[in-house]
């Protein structure tokens, strides 16, 4: 496991387990599982160097809390954007999107999954080199 050069005030956690669903090495921490009584799926995520999500989309939305470094952010037929420290991005039930780290730079992110009840995130294709650049 590579360890980031960027500091965030939480950990890196290990490989992320939901790594089929990207592009590149993440590592993931759960700062707050989805229990019956908060009902918050938040998870720290770190991408190493163009490294990204596939295409995908939440039913109940979700809420990017950037830590630290230089990421991207596309929704489908937009144009992407840059992201970096301290940004928000409050992405709409069923939209499709992707994000992660630029291609030169680590990138970390708090996700919260908002409305959860609503249904699981919904994974597509995996983002092209094209897409993504």
């Amino acid at each position: 496991m590579k360890k980031s050069p960027i500091d965030t005030v939480f950990a890196q956690g290990e490989s992320n387990p939901y790594g089929k669903f990207f592009t590149g090495q993440t590592y993931l921490t759960m700062l707050s599982a989805a229990d019956p009584v908060f009902n918050a799926p938040i998870g720290n995520v770190t991408f190493e160097p163009g490294a990204r999500t596939h295409w995908h989309k939440h039913a109940g939305g979700q809420i990017l809390l950037v830590l630290n470094g230089e990421g991207r952010y596309r929704e489908r037929g937009k144009e992407i954007q840059i992201l970096k420290k301290g940004d928000v991005v409050r992405i709409p039930a069923d939209v499709e999107h992707w994000h992660g780290a630029a291609p030169d730079s680590w990138f970390v992110h708090v996700s919260v999954e908002t409305n959860p009840s609503k249904g699981p995130a919904t994974w597509l294709e995996a983002v092209t080199d094209e897409e993504y650049k």
